[in-house]
């Protein structure tokens, strides 16, 4: 295993260090021009809000394998140490797969590393399984205080698109996910869940996980203080300006109405629930407030699918989702880079066939990790096989638009 820390001083810095497998550390330095250069090829690749998704799909690198690889070379030529790969290649000569933990510097933060094509066409992800971690003042000091399990510890909570106070299933909070009961995939995920033990909210068929009204912050308290093993959350997360450095003003959209007391303001009829909600709890609501842990402690394994669910590390103080789920106890937080497309995204700018759903694929697979004993290898075995689809189909639905933006968030 190899922890690889960034920090932007101008230009940009790394270290690494060996603490198994290998011996040793190292040292790589990048100028800032050439940074900045990659990086921009990169945010001009990325979806984003409106328009941005279309250009991602018309015109954006990531569009097409050639391009694509052309933009991984970039980055690989700009942020990654020679030295490092060839660290990489001698531990892994004997059939290891390294672990690399990176600690990514805000500038870089939104890095695909697992897409750097460090030797021609050969990608990180192929040599190693990779995971980000978060800065080390930020994780939570000793164990995890969980609440004491209960009956219900084996449940795997599940909030699947759920409607949002306020708006139509069409508008920009509306539903990811289409109508329930419409997508194959997904019905069968939830019964696998179902058929292994215990769900959150519970339910008698598969249908009713989707479009819920009733998954608000309150009932999220309550079932998390059970001591669940997992959590997954498919929806909507909305972002804060990085300029303005407020991490924990991002948001989480779950079913709460105009009565719901929070640190988030209103959006028309609906309080998000915040990043500073989860880490303050409502210690500066009231005298006898409890903080965030204590009302939404984490379970070990949370997935975070929405758009820049994992953007706290864009932000000099990360304070974000991600971060907070991890100090209120989590092991593991999978979250995305960037604007996820849905696959409804994929229909109307690429012309896929309604039965093709990228979305509902990744789901599944993240879903399929969280169940493994080992989270990050099974993500990265999924990854694989996508890249190795891109590259030999040049297929819209395998590009790495919607599977490099999965990333395992550590302590």
């Amino acid at each position: 295993m190899v922890q690889v820390r960034l920090a932007d001083a101008g230009d940009l810095f790394m270290t690494w260090t060996w603490t198994s497998g290998a011996r040793g550390f190292g040292t790589g330095h990048a100028p800032s021009d050439e940074v900045d250069q990659a990086v921009r090829a990169l945010t001009a690749a990325l979806p984003g809000a409106g328009e941005g998704m279309r250009r991602a799909f018309d015109s954006g690198a990531m569009a097409d394998h050639r391009s694509e690889h052309r933009l991984a070379r970039v980055l690989a030529e700009a942020l990654w140490p020679v030295g490092l790969t060839a660290q990489i290649r001698h531990v892994s000569a004997d059939g290891a797969r390294p672990l690399i933990r990176i600690q990514p510097s805000p500038r870089v933060a939104q890095v695909p590393w697992e897409l750097l094509a460090v030797d021609d066409d050969v990608r990180i992800i192929e040599l190693a399984d990779v995971v980000t971690t978060t800065p080390v003042s930020l994780r939570p000091q000793g164990p995890a205080a969980r609440p004491a399990p209960d009956a219900d510890a084996d449940a795997v909570v599940l909030i699947l698109d759920p409607r949002v106070p306020g708006f139509r299933a069409d508008s920009p909070l509306g539903s990811v996910l289409g109508p329930p009961g419409s997508d194959p995939e997904l019905l069968s995920l939830v019964q696998s869940r179902l058929d292994a033990g215990a769900v959150e909210p519970p339910l008698a068929t598969p249908t009713e996980a989707f479009r819920r009204t009733d998954l608000d912050r309150d009932w999220l308290s309550d079932v998390l203080r059970k001591g669940p093993r997992r959590l997954m959350y498919v929806g909507h997360v909305s972002g804060a300006p990085v300029e303005g450095g407020q991490s924990e003003d991002i948001t989480l959209h779950l079913c709460c109405g105009p009565r719901t007391v929070g640190l988030a303001e209103m959006v028309r009829t609906h309080r998000p629930l915040s990043a500073k909600d989860l880490l303050l709890g409502t210690l500066p609501l009231r005298a006898d407030g409890a903080p965030g842990a204590r009302i939404w402690p984490a379970p070990p394994r949370v997935a975070l699918i929405a758009c820049e669910s994992g953007g706290d590390l864009r932000f000099a103080e990360s304070f974000g989702l991600a971060t907070a789920m991890i100090h209120n106890g989590a092991e593991l937080v999978t979250a995305t880079r960037w604007a996820l497309p849905t696959s409804f995204a994929f229909h109307r700018l690429a012309g896929l066939a309604d039965s093709v759903r990228p979305l509902s694929e990744a789901i599944t697979a993240v879903d399929a990790a969280h169940e493994h004993r080992d989270p990050v290898h099974r993500l990265g075995v999924w990854q694989r096989e996508q890249l190795d689809r891109w590259r030999t189909g040049n297929r819209i639905e395998h590009s790495p638009l919607l599977w490099a933006a999965m990333t395992c968030i550590v302590r």
